[in-house]
């Protein structure tokens, strides 16, 4: 299914890709925008709850976490799809606008480090290599200058924009703090792009979520990462799931408007996302929650306990069981 959605996307990113699963003549809309990341779950839940929906139009969009959590502080949508938790800038800025709003984990992802497949050299890498390579002022431009025995290989970079909730996490895990990275690399919120650039270039490297990288191991493969036990991990579910690809997993969110939240088509929508998210994520190619988890997190909603656990911070390695303590608090 995804891969029909970013065809289109190449040629539309800019001013956002929408995907619209309705009889044009609903009368109830449900809007929905940000990560390109989270897309395909709520792509696939609109489609599913537009078979018996009674005509309630659901469009989501994708214009990157902070693009989309831009129009959302400005009450332009109902739900902001994230790869990372609210910042404390769009927390400012929905203040500002009055814009409350209920914050709702949704699966789990991991982010896939990506080579040429002619690249023979570079099976795993260490957070240390890669911080050298990506960190605000990196001179590095040739694996010989990654690790002792690399070949003479010109090095060229590729990952999200600076508008993706993707780039603000990798950064924060590996360089130490989100949004800083060197500025030298090919940018694009749409992961075809960069698939494509990585598989044309026997020198690439290069990010993304690890659905992507599924979707597309016959032109790009993963590179080990090696973790905070020293071993070289990986990006699968079970790896994932279990914490020991890190520091590379993450939790991903959709954010509903409290305001919106008072309407019953929205109601009915999350609901029925969080009811069906373990086959919905998975039909997505996510990796989900357990059934509980999700029905705590229905009555976080039910509850309508609004803001964020996380303070405004991105951070690295927190676990579902973890975020639903601190929501209960």
């Amino acid at each position: 299914m995804r891969s029909t959605v970013f065809k289109f996307a190449a040629a539309a990113l800019t001013v956002s890709t929408v995907a619209s699963f309705a009889p044009a003549q609903a009368q109830q809309a449900i809007s929905i925008d940000g990560s390109s990341t989270v897309f395909p779950i709520l792509e696939v839940a609109a489609s599913e709850f537009q078979k018996n929906s009674g005509g309630i139009r659901v469009t989501v969009a994708l214009s990157g976490t902070g693009g989309g959590f831009r129009k959302f502080c400005n009450g332009e949508t109902d739900i902001s799809n994230a790869s990372r938790p609210i910042a404390a800038r769009e927390i400012e800025a929905c203040n500002k606008n009055g814009t409350r709003y209920i914050e709702m984990p949704i699966a789990f992802d991991g982010l896939a480090v990506v080579v040429n497949p002619q690249n023979t050299w570079a099976r795993d890498l260490t957070s240390a290599e890669l911080k050298r390579v990506w960190e605000p002022g990196s001179k590095l431009n040739n694996w010989s200058q990654v690790r002792q025995g690399f070949p003479n290989v010109p090095l060229r970079l590729f990952g999200p924009g600076t508008a993706s909730g993707t780039f603000d996490y990798f950064t924060e895990a590996i360089v130490g703090k989100s949004r800083s990275s060197r500025t030298d690399f090919t940018a694009s919120e749409d992961d075809n792009v960069l698939v494509q650039g990585v598989s044309r270039d026997r020198g690439a490297l290069g990010f993304f979520g690890k659905a992507y990288y599924n979707e597309n191991k016959t032109r790009v493969r993963a590179v080990a990462i090696v973790n905070e036990s020293g071993r070289a991990v990986l990006p699968t579910d079970q790896t994932v799931s279990d914490g020991s690809y890190n520091p590379l997993s993450r939790p991903m969110f959709i954010y509903v408007s409290e305001r919106s939240a008072k309407r019953p088509e929205v109601r009915r929508f999350v609901t029925f996302l969080m009811n069906s998210a373990p086959s919905l994520v998975k039909k997505a190619d996510y990796i989900p929650f357990t059934r509980s988890q999700y029905s705590q997190i229905l009555t976080i909603f039910n509850r309508n306990r609004v803001g964020t656990v996380f303070g405004g911070k991105n951070q690295v390695g927190v676990r579902i069981s973890e975020i639903l303590s601190r929501s209960a608090q």
